[in-house]
């Protein structure tokens, strides 16, 4: 009989038990060799010559006392020629060596992640990069969630967010940017630079009429025209500010300008070209932190 579909070996009782003193029967022996036979053919051997024809349950999982090499794929302790499924966590205990491709779904968490090359940090996938980028990769340099020192290299469209103190060291010799485009720094301090060429921005005020409060917002150099006896409040004496105002009269000519809190040349304000459309004068100002001071050029034509 054999195994009885559950895993119970049963020998075939035919002749069995036998008695002492009695002849065993032909047949009753040989059925019994045949189903040890059967049983044993049925077992799985230890020194790997059957193939097993349907899937091993193990109730409490399997030890392995080899000692062989976990890299290879004929010298393994565990060789599998398909897949293998894993229904609960897997764990271990020392280096996973993956040949081939890793496809991992859901959302993996990664403890502890050393690559062998660098990753691009992705929180969501768990991933910190760490290590020198290849030039592959958009450039060389370190890439982590420590102070970092990064170089990009290559034709990349880069982003640089820091949130932390920070502290950028310029080249001090070289080109430091070459620029297609118009640049704005704003709140910055240039300490020593040389500017060749450069264009102010130009402040159209229009007409003037009888009051003007004076704004270095938008540029130091600024035009207006008079079309009334003004008064032009001046902005906040910030020491080293400075700017330029260009007067002309208007169609009638004549019109006056009075500054607030302004110090004159001798103490005298000047007074405006009077000539009709074409009386231009430039008035200058620079600040020392508590005082504008005024100086001017008139009766341009």
């Amino acid at each position: 009989m054999s195994y009885n579909g559950s895993g119970t070996f049963n020998i075939n009782t035919t002749g069995q038990p036998v008695v002492a003193g009695t002849v065993i029967s032909s047949s009753a022996f040989n059925s019994l060799t045949n189903d040890l036979a059967t049983g044993l053919t049925t077992a799985i051997t230890k020194d790997g010559q059957t193939t097993t024809t349907a899937r091993i349950t193990f109730a409490q999982g399997f030890t392995s006392s080899l000692t062989t090499d976990s890299s290879s794929v004929s010298t393994g302790s565990i060789i599998t020629a398909g897949g293998v499924g894993i229904a609960k966590a897997l764990f271990v205990g020392t280096t996973a060596n993956i040949a081939g491709v890793a496809t991992l779904t859901a959302q993996p968490i990664l403890s502890s992640l050393t690559a062998s090359k660098p990753v691009f940090t992705d929180a969501s996938k768990g991933l910190v990069s760490t290590g020198t980028l290849g030039s592959d990769q958009g450039g060389t340099g370190v890439a982590n969630n420590a102070a970092s020192t990064i170089t990009i290299s290559g034709n990349f469209g880069t982003t640089l967010t820091v949130t932390a103190t920070t502290a950028i060291t310029l080249p001090t010799t070289g080109t430091l940017a070459t620029l297609a485009g118009a640049e704005g720094l704003t709140n910055k301090t240039l300490t020593n630079p040389t500017v060749t060429n450069y264009v102010e921005s130009v402040v159209a005020i229009g007409n003037s009429g009888t009051s003007q409060t004076l704004s270095l917002t938008s540029g130091t150099v600024q035009t207006v025209t008079m079309t009334g006896n003004c008064t032009f409040t001046m902005p906040t004496a910030t020491a080293g500010k400075s700017f330029i105002l260009i007067a002309t009269q208007d169609g009638t000519g004549s019109r006056t300008a009075t500054f607030t809190s302004v110090k004159w040349p001798a103490g005298t304000a000047p007074t405006l070209t009077t000539t009709a459309t074409t009386g231009v004068d430039i008035l200058t100002f620079v600040a020392n932190g508590t005082s504008w001071f005024g100086t001017y050029a008139q009766a341009f034509a």
